[in-house]
C-alpha cells in the first residue's frame, strides 16, 4: 500500500503535469469507486481547472476552481498521465484533459475511493475529517500522542497504524520508526513513556523525509506508474530484512493486528512473544 512518501511522490509528479489544465470529460467505468453523487462527479468537473494538488496523510486532494477532488489509492491504486486514448484492463476513472492528454486511475483490486466536494467542505464531507496529525504537523508533540496513547491497550504497532491518531504511516514505516526508536512493536501503547514518544516523533519525521527524498519505497504493489520509481527500499533497516545491520541478529517477523511486522529482538528489547 502506498504510504505518505509514495503519495507525496505521486503528488509532486502530478502537480508538474496537471496544474493549469482543464477537465473536458470524465468517464467512470466503476461507479462504486465514487463515494459522492456520481452525476455530480462526472458533470461538475467539466471545464474545471487544476489549480493545486495537496496531500493529507495518504490522501491526495486535487483542487480545482470550485471543487476538491479527494482520492485514496488504497492497496494498489495508480495514476497515469498519458496521451493514449485506449482503455486498458483495471482502468476505472478517466479524466480527459484540455491538452489532449488523459489522467487515468487504475486499480487492480478496486479498493480506491474518490470524493468530490465543494471548496471549504474538505474536512466536513470527506474522511479527512477523521485524520489525526501527521508527523510533519507543527502541532504534533509529546502531549498530543501521550493523550492518544493513554487508554490504548493495543500494541504500539497497531496504534501507530491508526490514521485517526497519526496519519501517513503505514506498515513499512511503522516498522522502521519502531526499530529506530528501539521500541518493541508488541509494547502496549498505554505503556509508552514520554521519552519513547519523543523518539517516535523524531524518528517518524527523519524516516519520512528521507523516504520522500528517495521517492518512496518500491516493493510489491508500489511501482513506477508516473515514471517514478522509489529507492528507499535500499535504506530500510528492518522491514523485509533478514539480518539486523546494527547487531547482526536475525530479524523476526510476526503478525500484529493482522499485519506482518519485522523487528530485531535484541535492538528493540523483544523477549519471546
Amino acid at each position: 500500500m502506498p504510504e505518505l512518501p509514495e503519495v507525496e511522490t505521486v503528488r509532486n509528479v502530478l502537480k508538474k503535469n496537471l496544474i493549469g489544465l482543464s477537465i473536458k470529460k470524465v468517464v467512470v467505468l466503476y461507479p462504486n469507486m465514487i463515494k459522492t453523487n456520481l452525476n455530480d462527479f462526472k458533470n461538475k468537473l467539466i471545464n474545471e481547472k487544476f489549480i493545486d494538488i495537496k496531500r493529507y496523510g495518504k490522501w491526495l486532494v486535487f483542487e480545482t476552481n470550485n471543487y476538491s477532488l479527494v482520492s485514496h489509492l488504497r492497496m494498489e491504486g495508480k495514476y497515469y498521465y498519458t496521451d493514449r486514448n485506449n482503455i486498458e484492463k483495471h482502468e476505472h476513472v478517466i479524466f480527459h484533459l484540455s491538452n489532449n492528454y488523459n489522467l487515468i486511475y487504475k486499480d487492480v483490486r478496486k479498493f480506491g475511493v474518490m470524493y468530490l466536494v465543494d471548496k471549504g467542505k474538505l474536512f466536513v464531507d470527506t474522511p479527512l475529517k477523521e485524520l489525526g496529525l501527521e508527523p510533519f504537523d507543527k502541532k504534533l508533540d509529546v502531549n498530543y500522542l501521550k493523550e492518544k496513547f493513554k487508554n490504548k491497550n493495543l500494541s504500539i504497532k497497531t496504534v501507530l497504524l491508526d490514521q485517526s491518531i497519526l496519519s501517513g504511516l503505514g506498515n513499512i514505516y511503522v516498522d522502521e520508526v519502531l526499530f529506530k526508536s528501539s521500541i518493541s512493536p508488541f509494547k502496549k501503547a498505554k505503556d509508552i513513556n514520554e521519552l519513547e514518544i519523543k523518539l517516535i516523533i523524531e524518528s517518524s519525521k527523519e524516516i519520512l523525509e528521507k523516504a520522500i527524498k528517495y521517492g518512496g519505497t518500491t516493493i510489491r504493489s508500489y511501482t513506477s506508474s508516473l515514471g517514478v520509481t522509489g529507492s528507499f527500499q535500499d535504506y530500510l533497516m528492518v522491514h523485509t530484512k533478514k539480518i539486523c545491520n546494527v547487531c547482526n541478529s536475525s530479524i523476526k517477523i510476526s503478525k500484529i493486528g493482522g499485519r506482518s511486522t519485522y523487528y530485531c529482538p535484541k535492538c528493540q528489547g523483544v523477549k519471546d512473544e
